[in-house]
C-alpha cells in the first residue's frame, strides 16, 4: 500500500514539475525563441509555401490558375523537361554552367586556403589585419559595380590596361581582348570571382586555424620541423574538417548558377560561353515567352541534380573516414 501511495504521489508530482521546469526554461531562453521566430517565418512564407508551386513543371503552361487546378502536360507530365533537353539554347547553358563552376572550383576553391596559410604566418599583427580587411571588402561589391571596373579596366578600346598595353608595344591595334574572345573572357570571369570571394572564404579557415593547439607547433618545432613542414603536418591537417565541409557544399552547387556575375560580364561578342542556366531562365521565363512552366522545370532539374551532388559528395566523405555534413 506504502509503494502504491509513493508511486502515485510521484505520478501526481510529475505534471507539476514539468510545468514548472518548462515555464523556468521558457523564462529562461524565450527571449531566444522569440529572436528564432522570424527567421522561420522568413522560411515558411519565401522558401517552403513557394515550393507547392514545383507543380507547375508538371502542368500546362498557366500563369492565371494555380498549378494544382491546371491539366497535367503532354508525356505523363514530363513534356517541358523533354522540351528543354531538345532546345540547343539550354543545351548550351548546361554546359556553360558545369565548365564555370568546375572551373570556379578547380581555381577559386584554394585561393581563399592558400591566402588563410600566408595570412596566419604573418608576423605583424597590424599588417595582418590591414590585409584581412583590404582582401575581404570587395565581397561588399555588388556585380554590378564589379563589372563597371572591369569595364574601364579591361575593354579593347578605352580600357585602362590596353591603353597601357598600347602605349608599350606602339601599335594602336594591339589588344588584349579580356571581355571580347571567349577563351579570355571565361578567364576574366574566374579572375574577377576569386578577387571578390577568396577574401570572405579566407575569414571562415582563419577562424578554424584558431582551434589548432599552440602545443602541435611547438612539438613539430622541436621535432627540427621547418615552417613548410609545420604547414603541412599540423595546420592542413587542422583545416581538412572545414576543408572537406566547404567543398562539400560547392559540390552541391555544381550546377548552380549566379544571375548577376555572367548578366554583368556579359556581352554579345561572348553570348556562346557566358550563357548559363539562370539567364537561360530569365530570357525563356521572364524576358519573353513567359514559359514558366518550363522554367519552372529547369530549375527544379537544376535542385534535384544539385541535392545529388551533395548526398554523393557527402556519402564518399564519410567513406573516406570524414564527418561530413549529416
Amino acid at each position: 500500500m506504502k509503494t502504491a501511495r509513493a508511486e502515485k504521489t510521484i505520478n501526481t508530482a510529475k505534471p507539476g514539475r514539468r510545468g514548472r521546469a518548462f515555464s523556468t526554461y521558457m523564462h529562461r531562453y524565450g527571449t531566444l525563441y522569440l529572436l528564432l521566430a522570424l527567421p522561420v517565418t522568413f522560411f515558411i512564407i519565401f522558401r517552403y509555401i513557394p515550393m507547392a508551386y514545383i507543380l507547375m513543371a508538371f502542368k500546362k503552361n498557366n500563369i492565371i490558375l494555380p498549378p494544382w487546378q491546371v491539366d497535367w502536360a503532354k508525356n505523363n507530365g514530363f513534356e517541358w523537361f523533354i522540351k528543354a533537353f531538345k532546345d540547343k539554347l539550354f543545351r548550351r547553358a548546361l554546359g556553360n554552367t558545369v565548365t564555370l563552376n568546375l572551373l570556379d572550383l578547380v581555381c577559386g576553391f584554394p585561393a581563399p586556403i592558400i591566402m588563410a596559410l600566408l595570412l596566419n604566418e604573418l608576423a605583424f599583427k597590424r599588417f595582418k589585419k590591414f590585409t584581412q580587411t583590404v582582401l575581404y571588402l570587395p565581397h561588399f561589391l555588388s556585380w554590378i559595380i564589379i563589372a563597371s571596373l572591369a569595364l574601364r579596366l579591361l575593354a579593347d578600346n578605352d580600357g585602362l590596361i590596353n591603353i597601357f598595353y598600347k602605349q608599350m608595344k606602339g601599335d594602336p591595334n594591339a589588344v588584349l581582348p579580356f571581355l571580347s574572345k571567349e577563351k579570355w573572357w571565361i578567364g576574366s570571369y574566374i579572375a574577377l570571382g576569386i578577387w571578390k570571394e577568396a577574401g570572405w572564404g579566407t575569414i571562415i579557415y582563419l577562424a578554424a586555424l584558431t582551434s589548432i593547439s599552440p602545443e602541435l607547433y611547438e612539438a613539430a618545432a622541436v621535432d627540427g620541423a621547418g615552417r613548410f613542414r609545420r604547414i603541412w603536418h599540423v595546420t592542413l591537417p587542422g583545416l581538412r574538417p572545414t576543408i572537406i565541409v566547404l567543398l562539400i557544399m560547392r559540390l552541391g552547387y555544381i550546377l548552380g548558377s549566379e544571375f548577376d556575375r555572367p548578366l554583368a560580364l556579359t556581352n554579345n561578342l561572348v553570348t556562346n560561353v557566358s550563357t548559363v542556366l539562370s539567364i537561360y531562365i530569365y530570357q525563356k521565363g521572364i524576358k519573353g515567352g513567359s514559359q514558366f512552366s518550363l522554367t519552372t522545370a529547369v530549375g527544379l532539374f537544376q535542385s534535384v541534380v544539385g541535392v545529388l551532388f551533395l548526398f554523393g559528395a557527402n556519402f564518399l566523405a564519410k567513406r573516406f573516414g570524414e564527418r561530413g555534413i549529416m
